[in-house]
């Protein structure tokens, strides 16, 4: 029986923060950077600019055109399905707006993933695979199997996961996983 992967698609998969970036900048006259938004995150906005921001992430298209984070990342999940089972864990009630978007852009990205691996929830403690692979801690802390921490400059200070930076790390991670059984 193979082993099971669950995979967070925002900062994961999806390149969500660029696109938020340029979003909040458009809407709220600020030019940040990448790298200052990410380390800045949605939590530390004001109240008001988070409500506006949260009824334009909202919009039913706003996922959908977001880009790949890592482009290596079909080639390793198509590789990994191999050997592992592969499931994508979106927490997609944090924006109920975004089910659709969400999943034709999985749709379009990894069309080789089963649609009923497809799992849109709120809190990951209910992910019952293997592994998950995601760039929130309070998600990896909910979560009962082994949690792998996707690196990003706002969980820089987080310890106790096993840390990856990108996906030919994760391959290397999951290949090696292969060796020890």
């Amino acid at each position: 029986m193979k082993k099971s992967i669950a995979i967070d698609m925002d900062q994961v998969l999806a390149d969500f923060y660029s696109k938020l970036r340029i979003t909040y900048n458009e809407n709220f006259g600020t030019s940040f950077t990448d790298e200052e938004f990410l380390l800045t995150t949605q939590r530390d906005l004001p109240r008001e600019d988070a409500k506006k921001l949260f009824a334009l992430l909202n919009e039913p298209d706003y996922f959908r055109d977001l880009d790949l984070l890592d482009d290596d990342a079909i080639e390793v999940i198509q590789e990994l399905q191999e050997h592992y089972e592969i499931f994508i864990a979106t927490a997609a009630m944090d924006v109920p707006g975004s089910f659709t978007a969400k999943y034709d852009w999985l749709i379009k990205h990894f069309p080789f993933i089963k649609t009923q691996n497809i799992v849109f929830c709120g809190n990951k403690a209910v992910i019952h695979t293997d592994y998950l692979i995601d760039d929130s801690p309070r998600q990896l802390a909910a979560f009962k199997g082994t949690g792998l921490l996707y690196s990003m400059p706002y969980n820089r200070a987080e310890e106790g996961y096993t840390r990856v930076h990108n996906w030919k790390e994760i391959k290397e991670y999951f290949i090696k996983q292969l060796e020890i059984v």
